[in-house]
């Protein structure tokens, strides 16, 4: 293992870089203190912190504003090609990098299948403010109401990010969006995207009318399809829970209704499919120019 520290030569006014040989400190109990406290970050038991697990997520983080406490690496990871470059900027931000035994590694790990690394990190604080600023530049809110697949939740973030969307808001009785495995789906979005988090169904909806926004929610009862109606228009996209969808009474408090058609019997579609196709319908219909 190599380790980057700062050098300084003669001018005091000139800093560089230089490359010099260190181990790392490494751990090898399991029963290690900064260990256990990893596992409570993984497993949602510390406020206020986030476990991250894989290169690319790694990598995202690196380029987000998230502020990392962190590092855990497998005595297995080799530092070449990308990798060279991630460690290299962990150790020129100072982030403390830990190694720890392959087979205790996987202790700490979230995936079967290990990249053999691992950041702890500051919760990002999303909120409707900053969703309220970036309004100014797109028309579009997802609101998640009860979603309860993690995987579902990450893909509708990364999806919401490509479609270009101002922010997303998540319920209350929702899954955690930092969960590891909602992290991993989102790809790096959801340290990216405004979100609020915990939101009241009856705050959102007050809230959407102070913005102008239209309600709009996707529900295979609707009778219109989601290209049949206007997009160029402000609106806030609600999706209700997987399994039961968005209940009756809360429908009927909702201004418009769409569907996504579909053949050969099929009756469904994941929940962050469903949500991408819409979006990027929304996306289509905003960036049309007529044709004169």
């Amino acid at each position: 293992m190599r380790y980057l520290q700062p050098y300084e030569g003669p001018d005091r006014m000139s800093v560089r870089t230089c490359i010099v040989k260190r181990k790392f400190m490494k751990l090898t109990s399991r029963d290690n203190e900064r260990l256990k406290s990893a596992r409570k970050v993984r497993d949602g038991k510390t406020d206020g912190m986030i476990f991250i697990e894989g290169v690319r997520l790694a990598e995202e983080t690196m380029r987000s504003d998230i502020k990392i406490s962190e590092c855990f690496v497998s005595d297995e990871f080799e530092i070449d090609g990308r990798r060279r470059e991630l460690h290299d900027d962990l150790i020129r931000m100072g982030i403390s990098i830990t190694e720890v035994s392959s087979n205790i590694f996987r202790s700490i790990a979230d995936t079967a299948n290990t990249q053999g690394i691992v950041l702890l990190a500051k919760r990002p604080s999303g909120s409707k403010e900053e969703i309220v600023q970036n309004l100014l530049n797109s028309q579009i809110v997802v609101f998640l109401h009860e979603v309860g697949d993690p995987s579902n939740l990450g893909g509708i973030l990364r999806a919401a990010e490509a479609a270009g969307v101002a922010g997303v808001i998540v319920s209350n009785g929702s899954v955690d969006v930092f969960s590891p495995k909602a992290v991993r789906a989102a790809m790096g979005s959801s340290f990216r995207l405004p979100i609020w988090e915990k939101a009241d169904f009856d705050e959102v909806l007050l809230w959407s009318i102070d913005q102008g926004l239209k309600t709009t929610a996707a529900d295979i009862s609707a009778n219109k399809s989601y290209s049949q109606i206007e997009w160029k228009i402000p609106r806030l996209l609600i999706f209700g829970s997987e399994a039961h969808g968005l209940h009756m009474d809360t429908l009927e408090r909702i201004e418009e209704l769409v569907q996504i058609p579909m053949e050969n019997d099929v009756e469904s579609l994941n929940l962050a499919v469903s949500c991408g196709i819409i979006l990027f319908e929304a996306k289509r219909q905003r960036e049309c120019k007529p044709i004169l």
